[in-house]
């Protein structure tokens, strides 16, 4: 899951990007309307975090392009306007959530997480594969009944290829998908988390490599 924070509040914006990071969703981070628009006119982001009151292109205008342009993002607006007008003013501009602040930041997670099992590609909170079995809310993965420890980019990187169901997921897409803007586009991370991934799944062999194309998840 890739995610775009629209803040212009630094230190909250930093927050939220680390934050987001540790539970597994790749966050990229802009502090104005503007840039906000270029990086959607770029990324193919699954939901976007976005504050009202931004300076230049205001929040709100925002939505309204994200809307116009049919992004197949999800908008969560996250703003201090709180009040029942608000949050109707802004689900009626097209947004598909309203968090008020202060607020949780596991309701945040709760609420991105919800929006995603809404996307074009829903999937149940529980996917499933052979004796593979991956709670997406608990981010609990389990091998024939014995749980498997993941890192978050491991859990990320599973995630993408149990709702492929079967299909072949390229290196770039993968990298596009959970990983953020800052990675460079020459590296080797997606080899060595889909490497590691492997052997802490064990045998017999889920993840597969498709020579030239990608890695697909299948029962040998």
């Amino acid at each position: 899951m890739r995610v775009l924070v629209v803040e212009d509040e630094q230190y909250l914006a930093r927050v939220l990007e680390i934050g987001l990071r540790r539970e597994a969703i790749a966050a990229d981070v802009v502090h104005d309307g503007a840039a906000a628009l270029e990086k959607l006119a770029v990324y193919d982001y699954d939901a976007v975090v976005l504050d009202r009151d931004l300076p230049g292109v205001h929040g709100d205008e925002v939505c309204r392009r994200i809307v116009a342009m049919r992004l197949e993002c999800r908008v969560l607006m996250l703003t201090a306007a709180g009040r029942l007008g608000d949050k109707v003013e802004g689900l009626g501009l097209g947004a598909d959530d309203y968090l008020a602040k202060p607020f949780d930041f596991p309701e945040l997670v709760a609420r991105l997480r919800a929006l995603y099992r809404r996307s074009p590609m829903a999937h149940a909170p529980v996917l499933s594969f052979a004796d593979l079995a991956f709670d997406t809310h608990r981010r609990r993965v389990l091998r024939a009944g014995n749980e498997v420890r993941l890192t978050p980019k491991e859990l990320a990187v599973l995630e993408l290829l149990m709702r492929a169901d079967g299909g072949v997921l390229s290196a770039e897409y993968l990298l596009d998908k959970a990983w953020d803007e800052r990675t460079d586009p020459l590296t080797n991370a997606v080899r060595l988390v889909v490497h590691t991934l492997r052997r802490k799944l064990g045998e017999p062999r889920l993840v597969h490599t498709a020579i030239s194309a990608g890695y697909y998840l299948g029962a040998e």
